[in-house]
C-alpha cells in the first residue's frame, strides 16, 4: 500500500494519529534518506546515526513544514544538512587536513566489503571523494537519484544555475580522475 504525503500529512497533523503519521513518513522515505547519507559518510554507523537524527528533528520541525516542496524534498533538505555538518564537525574535531580526511575516506573503500560493486563503481566512489562536498551532494542528487535542477534546488536552497555548473564540474573533475586512474 502507498501512501502519498498528502495522507501522511493529514495524519500527522491529527493529534490522535501524529505518531502513525510519523511511523509512514519513517516506512516511506527512510531507506532513500539512509542511501543519501551513506553516500555522503560512507561509514554504516554514521549514517544510521544521521539518519535517525534527520527524522527526529523532521518530527520536532513538523509544524514549521509549510507544503511548498514535497515531504521527500523536506527530509532530503534536513538530511543533507546533517551530513554536510557532521562531516565539517568531523574534520574541525579530528584536525584533518582536506587531504587526511580524503586518504582515510579511501583506505575505508579499500576494505574488503564496505562498499557492494565492482571495480568500477569503487573507482567511481573513488573519484567522488575527491570533489568538494557540496559538488559531491549535487552530483549524487543528480546522477544517482536521478532528480531534476528544480528538485535538488529545494533541498540544497541553490540557484538552478549554480547547481547546473557544480554538476558540470563534477562530472569533469570525474571524468579527469578516471583518465589518471
Amino acid at each position: 500500500m502507498h501512501i502519498s504525503d498528502q495522507e501522511i500529512l493529514q495524519l500527522i497533523q491529527n493529534p490522535k494519529s501524529k505518531e502513525i503519521g510519523f511511523r509512514q513518513l519513517i516506512q516511506l522515505y527512510q531507506k532513500k534518506v539512509y542511501q543519501l547519507i551513506r553516500r555522503m559518510v560512507l561509514i554504516h554507523e554514521d549514517a544510521d546515526d544521521l539518519t535517525q537524527n534527520t527524522f527526529i528533528k523532521a518530527y520536532h520541525h513538523l509544524d514549521k513544514f509549510k507544503g511548498n516542496s514535497s515531504l521527500f524534498t523536506w527530509l532530503y533538505r534536513i538530511a543533507t544538512n546533517e551530513a554536510l555538518s557532521f562531516l565539517e564537525k568531523k574534520k574541525r574535531r579530528y584536525f584533518l587536513s582536506v587531504d587526511d580526511h580524503l586518504e582515510k575516506l579511501e583506505s575505508y573503500l579499500d576494505q574488503p566489503g564496505t562498499l557492494s560493486g565492482d571495480e568500477i563503481h569503487k573507482k567511481l566512489q573513488k573519484a567522488l571523494l575527491k570533489l568538494p562536498e557540496k559538488q559531491r551532494l549535487v552530483f549524487h542528487l543528480k546522477y544517482e537519484e536521478d532528480l531534476n535542477y528544480e528538485e535538488i534546488s529545494k533541498i540544497t536552497d541553490t540557484s538552478v544555475g549554480a547547481l547546473k555548473a557544480s554538476y558540470h564540474h563534477a562530472v569533469k573533475k570525474i571524468e579527469h580522475f578516471l583518465q589518471e586512474d
